[in-house]
Parts: C-alpha cells; sequence; structure tokens
C-alpha cells in the first residue's frame, strides 16, 4: 500500500485553503503535515480542526523542517507563492500551485523550477475543464477551418474578463491551429465591426449573480456547429482536482507538469 504523502497546504485561510481542508481531513492517502497562512492572520497558533485529537495540528507561518514533506499545494499570493517555491527548492518537495496574478520575476522562477522540483501549475483544477481542454485542442486541429468563439461566464464578483481559464482554452486551440492568442485573439466587438475574420478566436463574458463558472466552446462551420462545455455547481471540485494533483505528483522527478499528463497516465493504466 502506498504510504500516506505527507503534505502542507499553503494559503490555508483563503476560500481554496478552507475547501482543501475540509476535503484533507478525512483523505487517508495523506497525512497532513503544516498548514501555512500569513503572520497577520487571525488564524495562527489556533486548531486547524476542532471537535477530535486532529485539533493539536494549529495554522503557522513557518514551515516545517526539511524531510518533513513530500508536497505542497498552494493557493496563496505572490508572497506565499514565493516562499513555498523557495521551501519546495531548497527541500526537493513536489509543489502544486493555483496561485496567479505573478509578476515576471516570480513567473520566470517558476519557469525554472522544473529543473529542481516536480512542478504542476494551473489556472483551473477541475478535472473535467482538462478533459474540456483535451477535446478542445482536438477539435480545433480537426476543424481548423470553423469559426471558433469561447463563451464563459461567473458569478458578479469577479474582477477580471476574460476569465483565466478562457483564456487558456483560446491558447490551447491557438496553439493546435499553430497560431497565438495575440495574433487572433478578439476580445471586443460593438458597433460595425465588418464580416468576421477568417481563423479569429472570440470571446465572450457573461457576469452576474452567483454563477461558479461556466465555459463553451463553440466551433461553428457552414450548416453545422461543435460545442464543447462544462459547468461547475460546486466550487470543491477545484479542491478536489488539486488533491488528485498532489497525490500524482509526489514522488515524481523533477519536472514541468500538468493535469492533461495526470490524466493521460491514468488513461493508460
Amino acid at each position: 500500500m502506498h504510504p500516506p504523502v505527507r503534505l502542507a497546504v499553503n494559503g490555508a485561510t483563503g476560500r481554496m485553503g478552507r475547501a482543501l481542508l475540509e476535503l484533507l481531513r478525512d483523505d487517508s492517502r495523506f497525512e497532513l503535515k503544516a498548514v501555512i497562512t500569513s503572520a497577520h492572520a487571525r488564524q495562527i497558533n489556533t486548531p486547524v480542526f476542532t471537535g477530535d485529537d486532529a485539533g493539536t495540528l494549529r495554522y503557522s507561518s513557518a514551515w516545517p523542517a526539511p524531510g518533513v514533506l513530500d508536497a505542497v499545494i498552494d493557493f496563496s499570493g505572490s508572497a506565499g507563492l514565493a516562499a513555498a517555491l523557495e521551501y519546495c527548492e531548497t527541500n526537493g518537495v513536489a509543489l502544486v500551485t493555483g496561485t496567479t496574478g505573478l509578476d515576471a520575476s516570480l513567473t520566470q522562477r517558476l519557469d525554472n523550477a522544473h529543473q529542481r522540483i516536480p512542478l504542476l501549475r494551473a489556472a483551473n483544477f477541475s478535472l473535467g475543464v482538462a478533459v474540456l481542454t483535451r477535446l478542445l485542442r482536438e477539435a480545433a486541429t480537426a476543424l481548423r477551418d470553423w469559426d471558433l468563439e469561447i463563451v464563459e461566464a461567473h458569478h458578479g464578483r469577479k474582477e477580471d474578463a476574460p476569465s483565466g481559464t478562457a483564456l487558456a482554452l483560446g491558447k490551447a486551440a491557438a496553439d493546435a491551429r499553430g497560431t497565438t492568442l495575440e495574433h487572433d485573439a478578439v476580445y471586443v466587438r460593438e458597433g460595425l465591426t465588418g464580416p468576421r475574420p477568417a481563423g479569429t478566436i472570440g470571446f465572450a463574458v457573461v457576469r452576474g449573480g452567483d454563477i461558479v463558472g461556466e465555459h463553451q466552446a463553440l466551433l461553428i462551420g457552414q450548416g453545422e456547429r461543435v460545442e464543447l462545455g462544462h459547468r461547475a455547481t460546486d466550487r470543491s471540485i477545484f479542491a478536489r482536482g488539486a488533491i488528485e494533483a498532489a497525490y500524482w505528483l509526489a514522488g515524481k522527478p523533477a519536472g514541468n507538469y500538468d493535469l492533461d499528463a495526470m490524466l493521460a497516465e491514468r488513461r493508460a493504466k
């Protein structure tokens, strides 16, 4: 039997961190060794879990000693990710991160980190979105001359548009067609736009209510169209995907990994 993966959660008091802890509490595949948050968080030094003997685990801003961890799941911020990356590189620990909004310097550090540690980063940890991305890549290649539109919808509090997932889908399709979003993306249509330029990838954005996240790719030909979509109804799917990624990544050699590689390995088995 595979020994439990010794795990730390970084950014543990955030929305994703709390979702991760809720799922990890009863997951026997893991041994939760550290729960990391900002030194200024009100939860510092308080028990992570209550009601049983697991309450001895406490929120902390300090990283464990070398040799304690097999993997880190990070959903923090730039400073938190930088600290996690330094710890993982120094101690040869696998890192799964969904932290976004990074500056060029930290992005470059991440780009180079796979030379020293197993690294998996994603804008969206939904396994369904990973499958959607794979399907869109195949469809965009097969239907190279068809028009492509990506429509996404999220709750009214979301501040960026298009979503990172929508952009990742567009990038996957553009790569499959041998082009780039910088060259072919259309983000705004208003007024007399004229005919749709061939080969462009259009984006449309919906914001409102409490929509968790919906993404649809429309490949539109003459007299027919293909619709590929994913709808999230529970935010915990993103935490579940990150947990699956950490379990899969722990113990692998240094390298740059993604959810698609994880799914491909599962399919091969």
